[in-house]
């Protein structure tokens, strides 16, 4: 949409805001929607990141564990909680259904569900983020019934919800239309389940609607990321009764009630990785303060084969400035292939970023990201900004380095790919332009903040 075009708009949902109710709360929204799609990143490049950051708490836990908060009446503090888009969406549509949420300070937060207001939570709030279907399994196993609109979140693919469907049902519960869905249970029973795909947010909901279940549910094939593992121990620590946490097979056994209690949000690993991916394009040095390191085993396995390294100390990541940044081949000089897998294979999430640093990478190398057909769309920007790469189809591309990356107008495309075209802006030639930062900022928190205070040249404008 051009400046000029939403200018208008702008100022027709203004003039639109003196009517009444719901007409001029929806307004509103959209004006605060359109404001933020006006904001943009001016980037001048080719500075080295250089000093001390400490990541955001991992929105991927805070997410579920925000909507297991409707297991329990009694109120649950949550701390380190990321002021992000996803997460302060997921927070308005909690406080429409009738949940407290108080703020004890900016990042802890009191939240009680001790009476549910309505079972139909805001159309245009759950079509802003994926995270919405996740108040599927907990309003079914304490509140039987949910009217849910279509979720949203990034166009990366089809991102299907059989599997939360064939979990669910297989509790017991009935589930008609698809706009809305209307969801059913009188009474959830627990069973064994195989999920047809290892879903990181079926998983989750199927995991929310079996610790109240009767009996106990097998939950077979479920996924095992780290968020995944953060949400079943807080359940745990609420009363619940799983086992098996981190394999791929749980066991719920049900119980009555869950109580309340206290949790801290862990540290965002993708964050965590997105900062060593830029400190090392920038050849900078860089100290992330409480990153969790265990859970990078992967992604370190997979930056040494591109020439990057890292140490630890406790739970700090140090990331020294000599880096070879060379792509290591295969057995007999073969190209090496690069592919995405569930836990713990490496993220899809995190391809994108290992993609742009390839570009700065001596050698050839073949990616191959096979969950989301439309995640590597975002390729074509940097081949536009002077990097070799190779489309073969929309899943694998092959990426030759190193090149010297110019600067760009760019669009964020959807969280991940948002911030690999920033890391890319950190180290291209000249002044770069980043439209649609609402995109990166529903995942990275204060993301320009961060950068600035590792002397990067960042600025925000409209």
């Amino acid at each position: 949409m051009q400046a000029h075009s939403i200018t208008m708009y702008l100022y027709a949902i203004q003039k639109r805001l003196h009517t009444s109710g719901s007409i001029r709360a929806k307004c509103s929204r959209n004006y605060l929607q359109i404001s933020k799609l006006m904001e943009q990143f001016i980037i001048n490049g080719g500075t080295p990141l250089n000093g001390t950051l400490t990541p955001s708490g991992n929105k991927n836990a805070a997410l579920p564990i925000l909507a297991a908060c409707l297991l329990t009446e009694e109120p649950v503090v949550l701390r380190n909680m990321p002021l992000i888009g996803d997460v302060l969406t997921l927070k308005k549509l909690l406080q429409t259904l009738g949940v407290t949420i108080t703020e004890d300070d900016k990042h802890t937060w009191t939240v009680q569900a001790k009476s549910i207001l309505s079972h139909t939570p805001d159309p245009i709030l759950c079509g802003n983020i994926r995270a919405s279907i996740l108040l599927a399994g907990p309003m079914l196993a304490r509140h039987g019934r949910l009217t849910l609109p279509p979720p949203g979140g990034d166009v990366i693919g089809r991102r299907r919800l059989d599997t939360h469907i064939l979990a669910l049902e297989s509790l017991g519960s009935t589930i008609t239309g698809t706009d809305p869905f209307e969801l059913q249970a009188s009474k959830l029973i627990g069973t064994d389940i195989l999920l047809d795909e290892a879903s990181v947010t079926a998983t989750e909901n199927a995991v929310m609607a079996s610790v109240l279940a009767k009996g106990t549910t097998i939950l077979r094939n479920s996924a095992s990321e780290p968020h995944v593992q953060e949400l079943c121990n807080f359940l745990n620590n609420c009363g619940a009764r799983i086992e098996g946490i981190g394999s791929n097979m749980l066991t719920i056994t049900g119980v009555s009630s869950l109580g309340g209690g206290e949790h801290t949000i862990g540290p965002d690993y993708l964050e965590v990785v997105s900062f060593i991916g830029a400190a090392a394009v920038t050849e900078g040095q860089i100290r992330i303060k409480n990153s969790d390191p265990h859970h990078l085993k992967m992604a370190k396995l997979i930056f040494a084969r591109l020439g990057i390294t890292w140490t630890t100390e406790s739970t700090d990541i140090i990331v020294p400035r000599i880096q070879s940044l060379n792509i290591t081949p295969d057995l007999n000089d073969v190209i090496p292939k690069i592919d995405d897998a569930p836990w713990p294979g490496f993220p899809a999430d995190m391809m994108s970023i290992a993609i742009v640093v390839a570009t700065q990478c001596k050698g050839t190398v073949l990616f191959h990201e096979k969950l989301f057909e439309s995640r590597l769309h975002f390729v074509d920007k940097l081949i536009g900004m002077g990097a070799q790469i190779i489309m073969c189809d929309p899943h694998r591309c092959i990426v030759q380095g190193p090149t010297v990356l110019h600067a760009e107008t760019l669009e964020s495309p959807d969280i991940r790919a948002g911030m690999a075209l920033l890391i890319a802006a950190l180290c291209a030639k000249g002044e770069s332009i980043i439209r649609n930062i609402n995109q990166i900022e529903r995942g990275y928190e204060g993301v320009d903040k961060k950068l600035r205070s590792l002397g990067a040249k960042i600025s925000r404008t409209k």
